[in-house]
């Protein structure tokens, strides 16, 4: 089973979000040694998994973070 993909990373610039191993940006460990893959909020606003069709249903915690921020 996949780890649970976290909806607001507090440092997502220091991981690598490619696959769920999620690497620290100094030891990729499954890629092919081009670079990192982004996470959504980077390239896409605190509020990407809102718009689209990502399959990904908020939890409490998660909604709660996102009302605080509004």
């Amino acid at each position: 089973m996949a780890k649970k993909f976290p909806l607001h990373p507090k440092h997502p610039e220091r991981i690598c979000w490619g696959c769920d191993k999620y690497c620290s940006i100094d030891a990729l460990g499954c890629g092919n040694g081009s670079g990192r893959t982004m996470h959504p909020a980077e390239m896409l606003g605190e509020d990407w998994y809102m718009h689209g069709d990502w399959g990904i249903e908020p939890d409490e915690k998660e909604k709660n973070v996102r009302a605080k921020e509004d």
